[in-house]
């Protein structure tokens, strides 16, 4: 009865924002891990908490690209979930409304950079220019002395492989693992 009247697409577009939701807020926990900003010297600002949500939600996004049938939608509903939560934290800044559109348009864009160059980088396996764009963008070009860009790129590499192994069918129903990050930058 429920496909007759059209609701159908209405329960599977629900069920992908729950999960959606849920594997953002994986991604979110594990971007708040303190090895990150105290280790690797990423900063503790609200543009250096941005970049590693934003690297943990392309993980999670470019893996669920891989999944056929859902993939696609359920990466979606995780970048939607990202940019909701994004409009709603700015909100709670006290950035005026008619400000948080453009804030937002902003993020967007900016995330939408990074998961080019993030792509492009993984993709040709081109470990210099992944480290490169992460020392563009975390760092804004001026990283810490030792090596943090390389580290956060072994993380990167170490976070997608184990995204890899994970069961499809966990991903769908809103469930992403990630390693501890002192282990994922080994």
């Amino acid at each position: 009865m429920a496909g007759l009247l059209g609701f159908t697409g209405l329960r599977s577009a629900n069920r992908h924002e729950r999960a959606g939701f849920a594997l953002y807020g994986a991604a979110v926990a594990a971007a708040r891990e303190i090895y990150l900003y105290e280790s690797l010297g990423v900063p503790d600002t609200l543009d250096g908490r941005f970049d590693l949500v934003s690297l943990y939600a392309f993980l999670v996004i470019h893996r669920l690209r891989e999944l056929p049938e859902t993939g696609a939608a359920l990466a979606q509903a995780v970048f939607d979930a990202m940019f909701s939560d994004m409009d709603m934290n700015l909100r709670e800044l006290g950035v005026g409304d008619l400000s948080v559109g453009k804030r937002v348009r902003a993020m967007w864009e900016a995330f939408h950079g990074r998961a080019n160059a993030y792509t492009a980088a993984m993709q040709s396996a081109d470990h210099t220019a992944l480290e490169a764009a992460l020392a563009r963008n975390v760092w804004r070009g001026a990283p810490p002395p030792g090596g943090a860009p390389e580290a956060l790129g072994r993380l990167m590499l170490a976070q997608a492989a184990y995204l890899a192994k994970q069961v499809p069918a966990a991903l769908v129903s809103g469930e992403a693992r990630f390693l501890p990050a002192a282990e994922a930058v080994r």
